[in-house]
């Protein structure tokens, strides 16, 4: 796209800019704009080096200037002559230093340039942020033109088909009418004959035509089909992967559902126009017809194409999910679940009529001990438009249960697959009907597979099944995936486990951040995207040291006792202690960090810089606070009232400035309760956990009351 047509198509905010920019005098809008193509082909940065160019370059600006005279002067657009007039008048300035036109011109295109990358940039953080708005890209404006031409194409073959009707009633009418009449003379007799049969070879080129017009049609319905089903649901589904694990992808269906109803629509009026040519040729028929030779065919894809569209058109929109899980695609036995189903084929006559029926898989995989289970609740529910916000035709299940199958056992497969409880997948069935214009079809939609649990214990466990096969399955069906479970790349993995924290808390993982995690896992590099994480190094059940159970008790940490705090910047979160050091040594006393504990589930520490007497920094660190001292006492005010004895035995706060360099104050002002002192509702906990001797002190102190604690090494 050339690069005046993009600047038009940006948003009010940077026309603005481009407005602002034409405002100078060197290079009018107009021009700009009627003669952008050759302006953007010219080398004026080399121009603006090299006279010759340059002058070639002005005289051709000049008789371009005259060629756009010349159209205007044609369609008597006076204003236009006058400016078009005027402007040539200006460059003529430029007859001696034609280097300074390209310079001129040049830096204009430049401005231009850094306009539409100050788009581009707003336009991905933007895509970025938690609520995006859905944005339409080139591919999805290309479908709004070919919906356009489609439905243009119907209307002009719907009228090709009124004027072969009419055209087969002349004939009808001319021919009976010459049956009727008893002509004697020979000479009228063969005149009439030639006329009816000129009416019907034009009648036999008209259904020609109109046949081929219908192939066409076809033919152009089918690209449509393929781009619908075989990218644009596929890509949705994939989006709808991505946002069962946390990622903000757009998954409204309303776009889709927009397009497959209009190529339905375009379908069903298809199956009508092959029924008029069916009843027309039960009227009239001649030796050859090329409806009787072609129809059948055309019928059988009508058939085919709009029987793949309907089964490809009823999605589950929503995917199963308990109200209290961790996330979708959780269930747990005999717990109560959710999951919404969409015909993306909208007919309001079919509101209420179409039941949908749920079930689970049909036949075991070949793994041994695999479970099977029942559907219990209100299991069959009618595709409706009053459940939807938009009135799509859905079935939302609200009150469905799992229980397992007692008798039958699980899965007796001969394989030798063994898997965990947590690594086992199901898929949920969803059946209908769809019945329309004597045109019946059965449809059946299916979840994405889901992980059954019996406890509460192994919600963790199991959502680590989810995140994993939703990051890195190609097939949304595959059961046996974790039967040779992929290993995932560094890049994909990092950007899963920011949409953790993302999701949770609405900040997700920077740059840094993911670095300390590639450090844990991988040791230090200097890059880590030719890495993989292993499913095994990730989550393995009946291994309490993984790194999902440690990265999961941070992100449950966070988001029960540090969300506001972690949302505003204040930790720092995931950084290594030699990263630690290197932060706080160059920092002025008194200056700390917060961390979260490598070794500790679920615990955040804070680091602080100390000066020796010989004016070297030391670092110190606090023990790591858990989700039972913070249950007990917010983290903020922790910070407030955490304090070390010196030598004197004078309590002192050691934290004064979140790091880099804010008074803490500042930055945890906001969060502080109201009371403080012997007032404060955390007194209790302050006296007896929050006062530290530091070592200087602490063989002194070893002898003091219970509540003063030794400060960590």
């Amino acid at each position: 796209m050339a690069q005046w047509e993009k600047l038009w198509q940006l948003p009010v905010h940077y026309s603005q800019q481009l407005h602002e920019l034409y405002d100078r005098d060197g290079l009018p809008m107009d021009v700009r704009h009627y003669l952008s193509a050759w302006i953007e082909k010219q080398e004026w940065q080399r121009a603006a080096r090299d006279y010759s160019l340059a002058m070639v370059l002005f005289q051709v600006l000049l008789e371009n200037l005259d060629n756009q005279h010349s159209r205007f002067v044609q369609e008597e657009l006076f204003l236009q002559q006058h400016n078009i007039r005027r402007y040539k008048q200006n460059f003529q300035r430029y007859q001696d230093e034609p280097c300074a036109l390209a310079s001129t011109v040049m830096w204009f295109l430049e401005k231009e340039k850094e306009i539409l990358a100050s788009a581009d940039l707003a336009e991905q953080v933007q895509f970025l942020q938690v609520e995006q708005e859905a944005m339409e890209t080139s591919c999805q404006q290309d479908l709004e033109r070919k919906m356009a031409g489609l439905k243009n194409d119907v209307q002009c073959l719907e009228h090709a088909i009124i004027c072969l009707e009419e055209q087969q009633d002349e004939f009808d009418f001319k021919y009976q009418t010459h049956q009727m009449e008893a002509v004697v003379d020979e000479a009228a007799k063969k005149a009439q004959v030639r006329v009816l049969q000129e009416l019907v070879n034009r009648l036999n080129e008209c259904r020609k035509s109109t046949l081929s017009d219908l192939k066409k049609l076809m033919d152009r319905v089918e690209d449509m089909i393929d781009v619908l089903v075989k990218k644009e649901l596929v890509e949705w589904q994939r989006r709808q992967q991505r946002a069962c694990i946390g990622a903000t992808d757009n998954v409204c269906l309303d776009q889709l559902e927009k397009w497959f109803t209009c190529v339905a629509v375009c379908l069903f009026q298809v199956w009508e126009f092959l029924n008029k040519l069916e009843e027309l040729v039960g009227k009239v028929s001649y030796e050859n017809d090329p409806v009787k030779a072609q129809k059948p065919a055309l019928q059988r894809r009508a058939h085919t194409l709009l029987q793949g569209l309907l089964k490809s058109a009823f999605v589950v929109e929503t995917q199963p999910s308990m109200p209290q899980g961790k996330g979708p695609l959780v269930l747990r036995t005999n717990v109560q679940f959710s999951v919404k189903t969409r015909l993306l084929v909208k007919f309001p006559e079919l509101n209420h009529s179409m039941k949908v029926d749920v079930s689970m898989d049909r036949e075991a995989p070949n793994i041994k001990g695999y479970r099977r289970f029942n559907v219990l609740g209100t299991k069959t529910k009618a595709l409706n438009m009053a459940e939807s916000q938009f009135g799509g035709m859905v079935a939302d299940f609200r009150h469905l249960i799992l229980k397992e199958q007692k008798s039958g056992g699980g899965g007796k497969g001969v394989s030798d697959i063994s898997l965990s409880v947590t690594e086992e997948l199901h898929i949920i069935y969803f059946n209908t009907v769809f019945e329309l214009k004597g045109f019946s079809v059965e449809l059946q939609a299916s979840s994405f597979p889901v992980v059954i649990i019996s406890n509460s214990s192994q919600q963790q466990s199991a959502w680590a099944s989810v995140l994993w096969f939703n990051l890195l399955s190609q097939d949304p069906k595959d059961v046996m995936f974790f039967a040779n479970t992929p290993a995932a790349p560094w890049p994909q993995f990092g950007e899963m486990l920011s949409w953790q924290f993302l999701s949770a808390t609405k900040r997700g993982l920077d740059d840094a951040q993911l670095e300390m995690i590639g450090h844990r896992l991988f040791g230090k590099q200097q890059s880590y995207d030719t890495n993989k994480v292993a499913w095994s190094k990730f989550s393995k059940e009946n291994t309490p040291d993984t790194f999902w159970v440690w990265f999961d008790g941070i992100l449950v940490m966070v988001k029960t006792y540090l969300e506001d705090l972690w949302r505003d910047g204040s930790i720092m979160g995931f950084v290594t202690k030699n990263k630690e050091k290197s932060l706080l040594k160059k920092k002025q006393r008194g200056t700390f960090l917060l961390r979260f504990s490598e070794s500790v589930i679920g615990a955040i520490t804070f680091s602080w810089v100390e000066i020796t007497s010989t004016g070297d920094p030391d670092i110190k660190t606090v023990q790591p606070f858990t989700k039972v001292d913070l249950s007990q006492i917010p983290f903020h005010e922790i910070i407030r009232n955490f304090q070390i004895l010196e030598a004197d035995n004078v309590p002192e706060n050691p934290l004064l400035y979140l790091y880099p360099n804010t008074p803490k104050d500042e930055a945890f002002g906001k969060y502080y309760s109201e009371k403080s002192g012997d007032a404060s509702p955390y007194l209790k906990y302050i006296k007896t956990k929050l006062v530290f001797v530091s070592k200087e002190t602490s063989g002194r102190s070893s002898s003091t009351a219970a509540p003063i604690a030794t400060l960590p090494q």
